[in-house]
């Protein structure tokens, strides 16, 4: 394009050469503007392409975190708590990604659409409440013919109606007989607490919300507040001790079932006591004792509310019975194997769970090689283990006799020969010799098909409480501790057995004022094909 002192040279007309200054003055001007926008849209352009990188990174780290490899820093129900907020994350991501994606100006990636699971339907049990939603005008709104129904297109949605408080009145018409002079009347039913206002569901709410849901009782207060009614904590607490108390006959009879296994799981978790007067907390314990799954027994879960973590605590439990006692390395645990303390020592089975957790340690620290063959060796063990877990006992032992064995022995003459190379006092040599320390007990589920191989099924039924308390804090009393400690071995139980506990615990509170303590077996929370064998041996 010429400039204006170049248009001089051809000599045009005066005012041919005014119009032709003023064009390409105009040109000029029009490619200022388009440069400058293109400069704004290229800026934009590369702000949400950079967003657009960032976020996808962030995405990427996400999806890792919440599909990837768990780390065994967080237990499953910890990681579950995050598990939530990562699938918000992630949710809200992929859609500030779509905002940014549609308002892109040229699309250099054609990503193909991902694949969503449909939506579950809705449980069949609940029950249905129908919107019939008709159209204004039964004619077509094009040619005003009538409209013939071919079909119902029908959509759910889920509802929920938080807890709804209402009155049982319970009128008894009086009678009197002028003869004799005296009133009849129908008896009050039984209640589980004589003379309190409370219905059997109001204290289910109660022990549920308070021991399933680690609900503080002020919280309840509040909740029944918001319904405008009115539950001070102090008639909440008294509702408690006396279902506590009501319901240790049950939990006595579960202890009692648990200890005609010979083959239990044990384990331990600490809980702050309030120290009344001082308004400081001690460290007390709630342990658990857990039957073992691959025996023909009931599933039953005890826990025992102890001041202390003394293996004295553990004795005083067991009593005379004796048997397989899978436990971690605690020494609390170990005058109930030394035959020079007790007269029948019971036979310790060692977690293989704890013994991979010091290599998985090791692992994580450095990247330690030895731990990384250590890990993948134990690996094996537990993949025999997964062939086999829905097998009889004796296809079991003898999966575990074919293939367990031989790696168990090639496992030792490594561990040895590696311990060798090791210096004493190192974190490698304490890995190895955590392991051999306690072979021997490690390795005896090995020759059976009905001991487990690590304490796995009662650290899973302690974990939600050690997470709950999180939100209660403090066990106020020892007396509080034990009460906690019945509940949570009748709810515990429950759980284990696939039993709604809000449903078993309203038809024993209901049947509980009335029943003989000869049928208490049948009142208790396992699965009914056990209760029918339990009656059954009985009979």
């Amino acid at each position: 394009m010429k400039s204006p002192a170049e248009l001089d040279y051809f000599n045009p007309a005066a005012a041919s050469k005014t119009q032709l200054e003023a064009m390409v003055l105009a040109l000029l001007e029009q490619v200022k503007s388009k440069d400058a926008e293109l400069q704004t849209k290229s800026a934009e352009i590369d702000a949400k392409e950079f967003k657009i990188q960032s976020l996808t990174h962030e995405l990427a780290y996400l999806r890792r975190m919440r599909y990837g490899v768990k780390s065994e820093a967080l237990t499953t129900l910890q990681r579950d708590l995050f598990t939530d907020h990562w699938n918000e994350d992630i949710a809200a991501i992929e859609a500030e990604l779509e905002q940014l994606q549609d308002n892109q100006p040229v699309v250099t990636v054609i990503k193909p659409q991902r694949p969503r699971v449909g939506r579950q339907p809705l449980p069949d049990h609940l029950p249905r409440i129908e919107h019939h939603h008709e159209p204004e005008s039964c004619h077509c709104g094009h040619c005003g013919n009538a409209l013939t129904k071919i079909r119902d297109d029908i959509t759910e949605q889920l509802d929920v109606e938080p807890a709804k408080f209402f009155v049982h009145r319970h009128i008894r018409p009086q009678y009197a007989c002028r003869r004799c002079e005296t009133i009849t009347a129908a008896p009050i039913p039984a209640a589980v607490i004589d003379g309190g206002m409370a219905a059997c569901g109001l204290l289910v709410w109660l022990l549920v919300c308070k021991y399933v849901d680690h609900l503080p009782l002020y919280r309840l207060e509040q909740i029944a507040a918001r319904h405008g009614v009115i539950l001070s904590r102090t008639t909440l607490a008294d509702w408690v001790g006396r279902l506590g108390v009501a319901l240790q006959p049950l939990a006595d009879r579960l202890v009692w079932h648990l200890l005609q296994g010979n083959t239990l799981h044990a384990d331990e978790t600490p809980v702050a006591q309030l120290e009344p007067g001082t308004g400081k907390t001690k460290k007390a314990y709630l342990w658990a004792y857990r039957s073992n799954d691959l025996q023909p027994v009931p599933r039953i879960i005890v826990f025992d509310y102890q001041s202390g973590r003394s293996g004295s605590h553990a004795r005083q439990f067991l009593g005379e019975w004796r048997g397989h006692l899978m436990v971690d390395g605690y020494g609390g645990y170990q005058a109930l194997f030394d035959a020079t303390k007790t007269t029948r020592p019971s036979i310790e089975l060692g977690c293989w769970m704890h013994a991979r957790k010091k290599f998985f340690d090791l692992f994580k620290a450095d990247q330690n090689p030895m731990a990384i063959e250590a890990l993948e060796r134990i690996a094996k063990l537990y993949a025999v283990e997964a062939e086999a877990k829905a097998v009889s006992c004796e296809a079991r032992k003898q999966k575990r006799l074919e293939k367990s064995q031989p790696i168990l022995k090639a496992l030792h003459t490594w561990l040895t020969k590696t311990r060798i190379c090791m210096a004493d006092g190192s974190t490698s040599a304490k890995a190895i010799d955590y392991t051999l320390k306690r072979w021997d007990s490690l390795v005896r589920y090995a020759g059976t098909g009905d001991l487990p191989i690590d304490n796995n099924a009662v650290e899973n039924v302690i974990r939600p409480i050690a997470i709950g308390k999180k939100n209660w804090l403090f066990v106020g009393s020892e007396r509080a501790g034990k009460r906690a400690a019945v509940i949570q071995t009748l709810f515990g139980t429950a759980k284990l057995n696939g039993i709604n506990p809000e449903v078993w615990l309203k038809d024993v509170l209901e049947k509980l004022p009335t029943w003989p303590n000869s049928r208490i077996d049948e009142l208790l929370p396992l699965a009914p094909e056990v209760i029918a064998e339990l009656i059954s041996d009985k009979i």
